[in-house]
Parts: structure tokens; sequence; C-alpha cells
């Protein structure tokens, strides 16, 4: 049932991106929650049929040097995007409410001034014309840590954890107080925050991607039509002999000799 809903709302997306990319459409969806709370697979699944020309995942690194000195929301506006582009935040500005004010990283000063600053900056994207969602996933404590832990034993996801990730079990509360606030003070009519549950993450993925087509208007488009061409009559061209490229060793043959002797 999982895999054949997804591949449905797929095939939507792929029409949304479509009406998005004809029309001139600026789509905008945060992806905001603890770590460990699924974020990242939902929006591999989301991108996963998608065109990268037309839909960008961004996912900021540490801001350097000089954009400390720059108006916090100035790195943000820079990948927001233009007329018929849909851009995904894997976390956004919305760092300055939760690891910047738990962790230390930012002022007292500089936390209150984003509380105050966020909502009129978001007013204004969206009456700029940017379409603005916000999804916040919310997994409890006990899921939590069991992911982190999974993610510690297995090599292929060791990437994915960094000492102020492991701080998020010992700052478990700090990171609730600091979301509440964050809510208190950002979830507006004009951009409101969607809460996914995502302890089952097959279900915050269906979830998440249902709630986000409908919440927009897009219509299908018409395909414009295309024909293949019937191949043109050969006239002479020979392949060069392959001791004359560098082809990659067949390491797939190895593996089924090897499954044949098994």
């Amino acid at each position: 049932m999982y895999e054949r809903e997804l591949s449905r709302l797929q095939t939507e997306l792929v029409k949304l991106q479509e009406w998005v990319r004809v029309n001139g459409v600026r789509l905008v969806v945060v992806f905001e929650g603890r770590d460990a709370a699924g974020k990242g697979g939902v929006i591999k699944r989301v991108t996963e049929r998608l065109n990268p020309r037309v839909t960008r995942i961004v996912a900021l690194p540490a801001p350097t040097e000089r954009e400390h000195g720059q108006w916090y929301f100035q790195r943000y506006v820079q990948q927001l995007p233009t007329a018929g582009e849909i851009v995904l935040f894997d976390r956004s500005w919305y760092n300055r409410a939760g690891v910047e004010h738990v962790m230390g990283f930012c002022t007292a000063e500089e936390y209150e001034r984003f509380l105050c600053q966020c909502p009129i900056f978001e007013r204004m994207l969206v009456q700029d014309g940017i379409l603005l969602r916000k999804y916040w996933f919310s997994v409890s404590d006990a899921v939590q840590e069991q992911r982190l832990r999974n993610r510690l034993e297995d090599p292929v996801r060791r990437w994915k954890l960094s000492a102020v990730d492991l701080e998020s079990i010992t700052q478990w509360e700090a990171y609730s107080r600091a979301k509440d606030e964050m809510f208190a003070h950002t979830d507006i009519p004009e951009a409101p925050w969607y809460v996914v549950e995502s302890d089952d993450k097959r279900s915050a993925r269906i979830n998440m991607i249902a709630h986000l087509l409908a919440s927009v208007p897009y219509r299908e488009v018409e395909p414009e039509p295309l024909r293949l061409p019937a191949r043109p009559p050969a006239t002479g061209y020979q392949r060069p002999p392959r001791d004359q490229q560098k082809y990659v060793p067949d390491h797939a043959a190895t593996l089924m000799n090897d499954r044949s002797d098994a």
C-alpha cells in the first residue's frame, strides 16, 4: 500500500512541478524538526522523480565569517526561487530559533531580533507572491534516541551524526521549549506551521506529501506533443575497435560468477 500510494503522490508531484514551471510560480517548502525526525527521507521521496533544474534542495553549511557579518536572513534570500522554481530548505533560517539558541551559537539579542523579524520576513515573501509551506517533523524522545543509535552503528549513515546532533538527547527539554517559543512567534496566518508526526517514517512521508499537494492549487498541464523520429538509414559509420578505448571493468560479472560458484 505504501509503495503504491507513494508512486501516486510522486506522479502528482511531477504534475505540480510542471505547473510551477509553466506558470512561473515560486514555491518554498521549509523542512524543520528535531534531529533524526525523518526530514531527509521525506525530501528524498519528494525529489526522487523531479527535475533538478526545477526543484532545488538547499542545505546550507555553517555560516562563513563574511556571512556572520551580514543581515541574518541575507544568505537565505540568495537561495529563494526565481519564477518557475521549487526550493526545499533542509533546515532554514529557523536554525537561529533552534540549534543556535539552544547551543549558545547566537546571542540573546540576536535570538530576540530573529523572533521579531521572522514573521515580517515571511509576510514579505508571501506578499511578493511566493508560496511558502512550513513543516515541523515531530518525533518522540525514544524513537529519536533509537534512530541516533542506529546511525552511530551504521557505517553508511555515520556521516549524518555530529557532536551537536548527539546533544539533542541531553538538550531534549531545551529544544522543546525553543520549539514552543518559535511557534508562538512564527505560526502566523500568512505562513502557518504544519506538524508532521514522524515516529512512523512511511506515514510521515505520505502525510506530508499529500498535504503539500492539497495545499497548492495546481492543475495538470497538457504536455507538449512529442514523437519519436524514425532512425535514418546507416551511412557506413563503424565503431572504433574496443582496444582503442578504456572500459570500466565488469565488476558486475564477477558478482554473477561468485553467485554461480556458491
